[in-house]
């Protein structure tokens, strides 16, 4: 059997665990820079819209008694870690789907004893995490979706987990699911389905499979399947990222170009060490600059960097994306964004070492001890040349709440008496 577990509004929910007195008052969460709401709990959905520009809602936050957090980015990909490793205690095999979801597999049980392990891993999360979560379970990963859907329409029904088990029970749910709500239909393919006049899940499996793979492909059938409790949709492989991005917007406008040029470097060499991390190198990158989008004078420029051999020396990669920007940089335009992307990338261990134009093989070596260093006395100590030493550069986070899993001082005290 397969199953799913979806941690109720996640970014929430983690500063609720935190902060119990939050537990029952709306809440959101905003974007990099305070910029807009990507995150609220369901108190505060009445009240704010997905996507709410944060400055232009001040005054029904305050109205409504919403709290507002800023993105705490450490604290939820800690928990979200946490999370990850107690579903893995109960289950054979796991797939993370996002930072607060993730696939399972159940070998040999029955309907009865997953409905068992799932209960036990609700419980599990919610003792030792302060996180409610929902998970459902059935025969396949899509129907595992669909009876979490279940969960999230009906927590006090099903208790927060609910278990597709008979073909009574899947047939029952594919009536009650609209053909947009079912995992994997996008809105286009549900606006095709609808002119089919399907509306419901349980008419779509009703359709011929040489219709479905005519009309939507392998992928279509697959899903088909799914949904009439054949597992077709497998659990994925992880792969390393084929493109690393750091991108960011600038507190304020920017028009002087060593300004720009000494956040790009940052970017540039914060792209370096994740293409390290996962052992991988590339031979190009796209280096781009944004003004702001709302101004009069609207001007986004970019330009591809050609290395000409494989690397993840953040040397190389940096002199070769700032060399890039003052060609495309354009005086007379205040700048919002900027951003480095790393692309052609690969797994060094298939590196081909070039008789000319190879890079210094020393850079391996010192980049090794950056990282290394780096990892013992904290990001970012060790700083290029084209990097400011004494500037730290802080995205706007007016309301970050602490570090409380990750960092020694923010850890909480209590008092014991």
């Amino acid at each position: 059997m397969y199953g799913i577990v979806d941690c109720n509004s996640f970014y929430a929910s983690c500063e609720r665990a935190f902060k119990p007195n939050l537990i029952g008052k709306p809440i959101v969460v905003l974007s990099n820079n305070d910029g807009c709401v990507i995150a609220r709990s369901k108190e505060a959905k009445p009240y704010v819209k997905m996507g709410a520009v944060a400055f232009k809602n001040k005054n029904d936050f305050k109205k409504y008694g919403i709290h507002v957090f800023s993105s705490n980015y450490t604290l939820y990909g800690d928990m979200s870690s946490r999370v990850m490793s107690i579903i893995s205690k109960y289950v054979d095999d796991i797939e993370p789907y996002s930072i607060d979801e993730a696939f399972f597999k159940l070998k040999n049980v029955s309907g009865k004893e997953a409905e068992l392990i799932g209960k036990q891993i609700k419980d599990d999360v919610m003792q030792h995490l302060g996180l409610p979560v929902s998970v459902g379970i059935a025969a396949s990963k899509a129907l595992a979706k669909l009876a979490n859907n279940i969960v999230k329409k009906y927590p006090e029904q099903t208790q927060n987990v609910y278990v597709i088990g008979t073909d009574e029970q899947r047939i029952k749910a594919l009536k009650w699911t609209r053909i947009g709500d079912v995992w994997g239909i996008g809105r286009r393919l549900a606006t095709k389905l609808k002119e089919m006049n399907v509306d419901k899940a349980y008419e779509f499996t009703l359709l011929s499979d040489e219709l479905v793979r005519n009309k939507f492909s392998v992928v279509g059938l697959r899903l088909k399947r799914d949904l009439e409790g054949k597992p077709t949709i497998g659990f994925e492989e992880v792969h390393d990222k084929y493109m690393i991005a750091t991108t960011r917007s600038f507190p304020n406008v920017v028009s002087d170009l060593k300004e720009i040029e000494e956040r790009v470097a940052t970017f540039a060499n914060s792209c370096a060490e994740k293409l390290r991390k996962q052992k991988s190198e590339c031979s190009a990158a796209y280096v781009f600059l944004k003004s702001n989008r709302f101004g009069k004078d609207y001007v986004k420029l970019g330009a591809m960097v050609h290395f000409g051999f494989a690397t993840s020396s953040s040397i190389t990669i940096t002199k070769g994306v700032l060399e890039k920007l003052r060609e495309i940089f354009k005086v007379g335009y205040t700048y919002k964004k900027a951003g480095v992307i790393l692309v052609s990338i690969k797994p060094n261990a298939s590196h081909q070492t070039r008789l000319f134009g190879d890079e210094n093989p020393k850079h391996q070596l010192l980049m090794r001890t950056m990282d290394t260093l780096n990892d013992k006395m904290g990001q970012g100590k060790l700083k290029l040349a084209n990097q400011d030493i004494k500037r730290t550069w802080k995205m706007r986070q007016e309301h970050l709440s602490p570090q409380y899993t990750t960092r020694l001082s923010d850890i909480i005290t209590i008092n014991c008496k």
